[in-house]
């Protein structure tokens, strides 16, 4: 192999990236649906429905906001 050879196939090797953090967002997701199933499981009409799936969106927000209040935070 030559030097050409060689750094065109280090050039090529793509760079492996770790994340994190995906158990906070598995449990993030699976509080969503489980909120997103009981609202629109609830709703009686559309607008209810619509207003459920905003609930589902916001409802971790709320959580930590009465949390931080309730601890003194």
């Amino acid at each position: 192999m030559t030097a050409e050879t060689i750094s065109a196939e280090s050039k090529r090797q793509d760079k492996k990236t770790a994340y994190r953090g995906g158990a906070s967002e598995t449990v993030y997701g699976l509080g969503f649906l489980g909120a997103l199933v009981y609202y629109i499981g609830h709703a009686t009409t559309l607008w209810i429905g619509l207003l459920g799936l905003f609930k589902a969106i916001l409802w971790p927000a709320v959580l930590v906001y009465e949390a931080l209040h309730f601890f003194g935070g």
